[in-house]
């Protein structure tokens, strides 16, 4: 057991460390003027600390991806598991799904705009669209994986649609669904970002364009994409934690720890 965690915190910690040698190395062979060193980076973290924008700007981004993937949530489970669970729903609702997932959130920009103008609102809703349409499929396809014995039971039992659904639906769904809420915090992140670029005045996503357009910053554009990378690890750390309740850990094979 210890040595499992020894592994587990030991081998990514050796991994970073020689991704940092190998970066310090490339600057200091290369003679870049451009791209940073790691002690340069880490001297623009601190400039952002000491500004105090650091933590706004973080929270900021949290904040719109929080609001996003919420009302997605909100929206698509409900949605997803009445299309999983009513056959003509599904006919008439999937084909829609499916036709408007693959477009790009960002190709809703200019739409987004116009309808909620520059500032919160925009960015927000493009994380919203990045979130539903798989959040949605997801609960579908959960719903639809259900063994029909288990809704006989239910209404066996006299439960109605909104008892079914609590509680026999969702704890059934729960497990797919928080594989599909780790894809799509992933997708999420990742809009946030753009979306922070076209949209609004704070962010990480902000903090990036502001960097390469006000002195050509590029210490603290590099410092802005290991932040979003170390937010993006964290939160899918956080969201497999969840996997490790008991009440979700039987849908997932045993991971010895």
């Amino acid at each position: 057991m210890m040595r499992r965690r020894l592994e587990h915190v030991g081998l990514p910690l050796l991994a970073s460390a020689v991704l940092v040698t190998l970066w310090h190395l490339a600057v200091v062979h290369t003679g870049t003027k451009i791209f940073p060193s790691p002690a340069a980076v880490a001297r623009g973290l601190g400039e952002l600390l000491r500004r105090g924008v650091l933590g706004t700007y973080l929270l900021d981004s949290l904040r719109r991806v929080a609001l996003g993937t919420g009302l997605a949530v909100m929206l698509g489970v409900p949605l997803g598991s009445w299309m999983g669970l009513q056959r003509e729903a599904a006919l008439a609702i999937d084909p829609v799904v499916q036709w408007l997932r693959p477009i790009s959130p960002l190709a809703w920009s200019p739409l987004a705009i116009v309808l909620w103008g520059v500032g919160e609102p925009a960015t927000v809703f493009l994380i919203f669209l990045a979130a539903i349409f798989p959040i949605t499929t997801a609960a579908t396809s959960a719903v639809q994986a259900i063994p029909e014995v288990h809704l006989r039971a239910g209404r066996n039992f006299g439960l109605g649609p909104g008892a079914l659904w609590l509680r026999v639906l969702l704890p059934a769904s729960i497990p797919d669904l928080l594989v599909a809420l780790r894809i799509t915090l992933g997708i999420a992140w990742l809009v946030v970002v753009a979306a922070e670029m076209l949209a609004v005045d704070s962010g990480l996503g902000y903090l990036i364009i502001d960097a390469r357009n006000a002195g050509k910053r590029y210490d603290l554009v590099v410092a802005g994409m290991l932040l979003i990378g170390c937010v993006g690890w964290a939160i899918d750390a956080g969201v497999r934690r969840l996997e490790r309740l008991h009440p979700v850990r039987w849908g997932f094979p045993d991971q010895g720890g």
